[in-house]
């Protein structure tokens, strides 16, 4: 759909411009957008291997296990129904944490990996539509505990189950955490700012904080209505 879009406006802008006779202009724009691109993608990279490198510094020296377990309270309140340990809470505690420093790029993996974990929850808590026609149920990169590879044979469960998948509550919860995103250092828009001459790039600090604190904590009593309502 955004292709659908994108080509749209850029063959508008194109027509608007053959029929105005300011084609020169659309070509000059075009090229100095090309132009700010790369630039700017320079830029976001150079950004973006600092605070993957800071990230992965952290990680060795046991500072975001430490964080994860600090937020595993906070965890266990937003997803009373992942069983406490349960392997989909560390790609969530990450996620949660790249988040808040900003860091979309770190968030992304994590968030994926997170996704994946709850999709095998629910195979394992018996949901048909999360359980393969092949009988096995999902399984993550790591092999489970008591798998023997057996069990290849057409799954009862799986073969009625829906065609398409309906997302669990912990599912939703965690997507719409991820679209309010708590941010205490928004990186992008400070790179962003600055890439385009702003005097105070870091000046977005402060409104950030409190637009994405309201957000999010619209959000998390949203989930918690929601949930009561199952």
């Amino acid at each position: 759909m955004l292709n659908f879009l994108w080509g749209g406006m850029i063959l508008i802008g194109i027509i608007y411009g053959a029929i105005n006779g300011t084609m020169s202009q659309v070509n000059t724009a075009a090229i100095e957008s090309a132009r700010e691109a790369v630039t700017l993608c320079i830029t976001m990279l150079g950004v973006m291997g600092l605070w993957l490198g800071m990230m992965e510094v952290a990680r060795a020296s046991g500072i975001m296990e430490r964080l994860t377990k600090a937020l595993q309270p906070f965890l266990y309140f937003l997803f009373p129904n992942i069983p406490k340990g349960h392997r989909s809470l560390e790609p969530i505690s990450v996620n949660l944490i790249s988040n808040l420093l900003g860091l979309g790029w770190a968030a992304t993996p994590a968030g994926l990996a997170a996704m994946e974990e709850l999709a095998i929850l629910e195979g394992e808590r018996g949901n048909p539509e999360y359980l393969p026609e092949s009988g096995n149920a999902p399984v993550s990169p790591g092999k489970r505990q008591g798998d023997t590879g057996k069990g290849r044979g057409t799954n009862p469960l799986a073969a009625g189950r829906k065609t398409g998948r309906a997302a669990s509550n912990e599912m939703c919860t965690f997507l719409i955490l991820n679209i309010s995103s708590l941010q205490l250092i928004p990186v992008n828009m400070i790179a962003y700012r600055q890439q385009y001459g702003s005097v105070n790039p870091a000046g977005i600090i402060v409104p950030a904080i409190v637009a994405t604190f309201v957000s999010t904590a619209v959000a998390v009593i949203y989930c918690k209505i929601m949930d009561r309502k199952q």
